[in-house]
C-alpha cells in the first residue's frame, strides 16, 4: 500500500496535470514560467521527485502541445526552454528517447525554416538540437538523417542575429566531431555557405571549416573556388578567416590550384573590370565606386594572402615564382583605381625582393632606378608617390622570373613542396640564387 505522503504527492501531480489540461494559452504560459523558475538545472531524479515519479506525464504534454502550436509561435520560447530542462537534465536519456519517438528532431528542424517564427524561438530550437547532438554519435546521425545539415546551414545564412548564428556554429561544430558517417555532409554544407550574403555566417563557416578540414583530411574540389571568391568581401574579419583557411589548405592536395588561383587574381580579367564602366563614366563618384569594386577587393586580399603564405614557407614562395607572381604583383601595383591593391602588392613584392636576388634584379630593371629607390625606402607608402606614367609602366610590365628559373635549370618543386620546409633547404635555395647573381655580375 502507498503511504499517505505518497498518496498526497500523487494527488498533487494529478491536480497539476489537470490544471495544465484545462488551462488556456495565458494560464499555460504562467505554468511554464513557474516550471522554468523552480526546475532549472535539476537532475532527472530530482525532476522525478518533483513530479512524484511522473515527470514523463508532463513532458508528453509539453511535446504534444509543441506539435500543435509550433507553427503559430505562441509561447514557443518558454515551451522549448521547458523541454530543454528535461533533455539537459543529468541522466535524462529516458526523456530524450521519449522526445525523439514523437518526432522531436523533425519539429525542431522545421521551426528553423518557418518565417513566422521569431528569431529568439529559433535560437531555443538550436539549443535543443545542441543538447541532442551532444548526447552521442547516434543522435548526431539522427539529426543528419533528418536533413538537418541543410536546415541548419540555411538558417545560419538567413539569421539576422549574430548571437543566434554563434549558437548555430556550436551545433555545426558538434555535428562534425565524432560523426564519421555524416561528417562529409557537414563539411560540404559549410562550403555551400561561403557564397551567402551574411558576413557573420561566412566568418563562422570559415572558422568551422578549418576544424572540419583537419578532421576529414581530404578536400572537396569546390573549396578552392569558393574560398577565393570570399576574398571579394569588404569585411576584414571575413577576409582574415579566409586567409587562415587558405594557410591550412596549402597543406593539402589543392595547394597548386590554390596558389595558381591567388596569382591569377592579381590581374583581374578585362571582363570583370569593365562591368561597372558604363555606370561610372563621367561620374564624379568614380573613386568611391571603384574603391569597392569586388574584383579589386579580391585583388588586394590575394596580394595579402600571397605575402602571408610566402613568409610562412619559402618552398611556397619558390613555387609562386614559377607561377609568375612577380609579374602579377607589379601589375597590381599599377592599379591606380585601388590603392589598397597597390599597397598590399608592394608589401608582398618587398618580401620577394629581399628573399631572392634574381627577383631584385628584375624588379629594379622593370621599375627604373628612381622608382625602385622609392620602393626600397618605403614599400607600404609607395602607392602615394607613383604617377600615372609609372603606374602604366608597372601594369604593362613584362617581367618573367619563371623563364629565368627555367633557363637556369632550377626545377619546379615536386608535389610535396607545400609541406613545411626545413631551414636548411630554405637557406640552400636562397644561396643558389645568390651564387647565380654573383656569377652574372662577373
Amino acid at each position: 500500500m502507498t503511504s499517505i505522503k505518497e498518496q498526497a504527492a500523487i494527488s498533487r501531480l494529478l491536480s497539476f496535470l489537470q490544471d495544465w489540461d484545462n488551462a488556456g494559452k495565458v494560464a499555460r504560459s504562467h505554468i511554464l514560467d513557474n516550471f522554468i523558475k523552480t526546475n532549472q538545472g535539476k537532475t532527472s531524479p530530482e525532476l522525478e521527485q518533483e513530479f512524484s515519479q511522473g515527470a514523463s506525464l508532463f513532458l508528453v504534454r509539453l511535446t504534444t502541445w509543441l506539435r500543435l502550436i509550433y507553427m503559430t509561435g505562441s509561447c514557443l520560447d518558454k515551451l522549448l526552454q521547458s523541454i530543454g530542462i528535461f533533455l539537459s537534465a543529468v541522466s535524462s536519456n529516458r526523456y530524450l528517447i521519449e522526445f525523439l519517438e514523437v518526432g522531436g528532431v523533425l519539429t525542431l528542424l522545421e521551426i528553423l525554416g518557418l518565417e513566422t517564427i521569431k528569431e529568439e524561438d529559433k535560437k531555443e530550437s538550436i539549443k535543443l538540437l545542441q543538447v541532442i547532438a551532444n548526447c552521442g554519435r547516434k543522435y548526431k546521425e539522427l539529426i543528419c538523417e533528418s536533413y538537418g545539415v541543410r536546415s541548419i546551414a540555411e538558417f545560419l545564412a538567413k539569421s539576422k542575429s549574430e548571437e543566434t548564428q554563434e549558437e548555430v556554429q556550436v551545433l555545426l561544430d558538434s555535428l562534425v566531431h565524432g560523426n564519421p558517417k555524416y561528417q562529409n555532409q557537414v563539411y560540404k554544407g559549410l562550403i555551400a555557405l561561403l557564397p551567402c550574403a551574411s558576413p557573420k555566417a561566412q566568418q563562422l563557416s570559415l572558422q568551422t571549416l578549418r576544424t572540419a578540414q583537419s578532421i576529414i583530411g581530404t578536400t572537396h574540389p569546390s573549396i578552392v573556388e569558393c574560398v577565393l571568391k570570399v576574398l571579394r568581401t569588404m569585411h576584414l574579419e571575413v577576409q582574415y578567416e579566409a586567409i587562415e583557411l587558405i594557410k591550412d589548405l596549402v597543406n593539402y592536395d589543392v595547394c597548386q590550384a590554390l596558389l595558381k588561383g591567388l596569382v591569377e587574381l592579381l590581374i583581374p580579367s578585362v571582363k570583370e573590370t569593365r562591368k561597372l564602366q558604363p555606370k561610372i563614366l563621367n561620374d564624379s563618384l568614380v573613386p568611391q565606386l571603384t574603391a569597392h569594386l569586388p574584383v579589386f577587393l579580391q585583388q588586394a586580399a590575394a596580394a595579402k594572402a600571397i605575402g602571408v603564405l610566402a613568409r610562412n614557407n619559402t618552398s611556397i614562395a619558390e613555387e609562386m615564382l614559377h607561377l609568375r607572381v612577380v609579374h602579377s604583383l607589379l601589375a597590381a601595383m599599377g592599379n591606380s583605381d585601388h590603392c589598397n591593391s597597390q599597397r598590399q602588392a608592394s608589401l608582398t613584392l618587398e618580401y620577394f625582393v629581399q628573399m631572392f636576388p634574381v627577383v631584385e634584379e628584375h624588379v629594379r630593371r622593370s621599375m627604373g632606378e628612381e622608382l625602385y629607390q622609392l620602393f626600397l625606402s618605403n614599400a607600404e607608402d609607395l602607392y602615394m608617390k607613383i604617377d600615372s606614367i609609372q603606374a602604366d609602366i608597372l601594369a604593362a610590365n613584362k617581367v618573367n622570373v619563371s623563364k629565368v628559373l627555367h633557363q637556369s635549370g632550377v626545377p619546379r618543386s615536386n608535389t610535396t613542396f607545400y609541406l613545411e620546409a626545413h631551414d636548411k633547404d630554405q637557406l640552400g635555395y636562397i644561396s643558389y640564387f645568390q651564387k647565380e647573381d654573383m656569377e652574372g655580375k662577373e
